[in-house]
């Protein structure tokens, strides 16, 4: 049974994740930065769909990503990891100029920073065993730039940098880097959007709605079943609307 770690997994993409995942027999690690309730009520929905009752499917653990020390703690505690899904983040809307320092290193810190430490961490055993699979959630806007949040967008950016130039780095260790570029998902996230917001948008996509977050939990799933040879890709899911 492989292990997979899903960092940012207490509701969302995340959570859609780990359930599908764990549907398909990998043992599931989550993780969220706060809300530890609904972290431990998708550990336990996700154990008590478990085939073999005395085996846990899932363990859940709360960490910030983006703190380099309690990052490396958690992987002191875990086994050797197989699969790891970077999908902790947050987003920031409002003007640059309106925005703090505190709030911009805030942004880069979950979104960005959390990359270096789970895949500095993750890496080691993955190279050893000449195998190994990282899939990094960005967004639409690591590419196109979205107005009112260029902290979110610059990091994404980052994100897609990342991936491209890990990808490269392990190619040779046979372990394949990827990034999932969402575009309108229904989230939590986009839940400060109004209706006609979110109406608005709609009228922009030509698939004509939002997307869910299962759907991109099944391209994740393809993605990890893809031939090896697929590395340092970014994959928008966005309903044809970038």
């Amino acid at each position: 049974m492989k292990t997979a770690l899903i960092t940012g997994a207490s509701r969302g993409i995340g959570a859609a994740i780990a359930r599908l995942l764990a549907k398909k027999h990998y043992k599931v690690i989550i993780t969220c930065a706060q809300d530890e309730n609904s972290l431990l009520n998708v550990r336990d929905e996700i154990n008590k769909e478990a085939t073999n009752k005395e085996t846990s499917l899932c363990e859940a653990y709360v960490c910030d990503m983006g703190d380099y020390t309690a990052v490396t703690k958690l992987f002191d505690k875990l086994p050797e990891i197989d699969v790891l899904i970077n999908n902790a983040g947050i987003s920031y809307f409002g003007l640059l100029s309106d925005m703090s320092y505190e709030d911009w290193r805030r942004v880069m810190s979950a979104n960005l920073d959390s990359l270096f430490n789970t895949c500095k961490a993750a890496i080691g055993p993955m190279v050893r065993k000449k195998e190994g699979k990282i899939i990094n959630i960005s967004s639409v806007w690591g590419s196109a730039g979205s107005s009112l949040e260029v902290a979110y967008s610059t990091s994404k950016g980052g994100i897609n940098a990342f991936t491209k130039a890990l990808a490269k780095e392990l190619a040779p260790s046979n372990i394949q880097v990827n990034a999932i570029a969402p575009g309108m998902i229904d989230t939590a996230m986009n839940a400060c959007l109004t209706e006609e917001d979110v109406a608005s948008i709609i009228e922009e996509i030509p698939a004509d709605r939002i997307g869910r977050p299962e759907e991109v939990a099944e391209l994740c799933l393809k993605i990890l079943e893809a031939p090896a040879y697929m590395t340092g890709q970014i994959i928008s899911i966005d309903g044809g609307w970038v």
